[in-house]
């Protein structure tokens, strides 16, 4: 039988290609199909990409090709021989099902599907393109994905909200007890807003995929959204958007608040991971207690134990305390460069805002303490 497929890889750039679409793979899955990657050998590239039908990746690669085509194999057994061979070189030959691989003195021959059983991958159009560079959507969503629900009841809060209007991109992600928005300005080629949700799973997999340098060209029709990267734009990830209407965020920030501290935002992050130590599931929080300059933490559970701690601080009104989840401090204060953090408040039954000299707030709401 003839080679339906034939090339040498370097073991660095298959391991890097396998690496990049393995994750989107779902163990559980009851199609064989998706359990496998499919491999396009064109040119002097492999194209591997996986799909679990909501999420799909695309990842280009550099290789020998002596006879293009296309093929598709388990990827996690896949990645567990590219990992584990000696040698510098793999050469995979596709014959009838059966995909052999060679590297060193090392071979092996394993069972695949072919390319046809694979679900076709989504195309877009040109026009509707917004490029940006990439370390600023990897920041965007180091600043709000962690606050995204995770309560599946609630299936438009299980993404990131992504508007575009007015040469600005918006993100926004709450689970209701929490807020996380930034923004920053992008190049925009249509003039009308485009607002869609992003599931959570694609914003991991794009968190995993940014890099710190290049642009990311995205493009979103009705139903879907892509996020092309790399120089020759060699990682896509595709992605199912969220149907719904997101809540109108807007109502929950508060127009003003009473109070205004800044603090150093490493010694403030410190501090409350000490009171969470005292912390248990069933009271998990801190209270802040603002006095003459100066910010008492505490945390009390009576099966646990309790903690204070006293900050330094610029201070000069009244004294009041507010109560809150330490993680959802914790959260947005690990994810910020800057060095000083605004936090403002009016009462302990206010959210309370965080906010930065930059393009980003973050709303928490409190916890009442009896």
């Amino acid at each position: 039988m003839r080679a339906r497929m034939k090339l040498t890889i370097s073991k660095e750039e298959f391991i890097k290609g396998l690496q990049a679409v393995q994750n989107v793979v779902s163990t559980r899955t009851t199609l064989p199909i998706l359990a496998n990657v499919l491999l396009i050998a064109k040119g002097k590239q492999l194209c591997l990409t996986a799909t679990d039908l909501d999420v799909t990746i695309s990842k280009k690669v550099q290789a020998e090709v002596e006879k293009e085509g296309s093929f598709t194999i388990p990827v996690k057994k896949l990645h567990n021989i590219a990992r584990e061979v000696e040698g510098n070189k793999v050469e995979i030959e596709v014959i009838g099902n059966l995909c052999s691989l060679e590297s060193g003195s090392f071979s092996t021959k394993v069972n695949g599907l072919p390319a046809e059983e694979f679900p076709p991958i989504p195309e877009f159009k040109e026009q509707n393109t917004i490029r940006m560079e990439q370390d600023k959507v990897k920041s965007m969503l180091r600043k709000t994905a962690y606050a995204v629900s995770l309560d599946e009841n609630r299936y438009v809060l299980n993404g990131l909200f992504l508007s575009f209007r007015e040469k600005k991109l918006t993100m926004v992600a709450t689970d209701g007890r929490r807020l996380a928005l930034a923004e920053e300005e992008v190049e925009q080629s249509q003039e009308s807003p485009i607002e869609v949700i992003v599931p959570t799973k694609a914003i991991q997999e794009l968190s995993r995929q940014l890099e710190e340098e290049g642009d990311m060209d995205i493009k979103i029709t009705e139903n879907q959204a892509s996020f092309s990267m790399g120089k020759e734009k060699e990682t896509v990830v595709v992605t199912k958007l969220v149907e719904g209407a997101y809540p109108n965020y807007k109502q929950v920030i508060p127009s003003e608040s009473k109070y205004r501290v800044t603090m150093d935002k490493e010694e403030l992050l410190h501090a409350v991971r000490r009171a969470e130590i005292m912390t248990s599931d069933k009271a998990n929080s801190v209270k802040m207690t603002f006095t003459e300059n100066t910010l008492k933490l505490t945390a009390n559970t009576p099966e646990v134990g309790e903690s204070q701690e006293t900050m330094a601080i610029n201070y000069s009104g009244e004294e009041t305390s507010i109560a809150f989840n330490p993680q959802y401090f914790i959260d947005p204060l690990k994810s910020l460069e800057e060095e000083e953090i605004n936090f403002e408040f009016t009462d302990q039954l206010s959210p309370g805002v965080i906010k930065v000299n930059k393009p980003f707030l973050y709303v928490i709401m409190p916890m009442r303490t009896s």
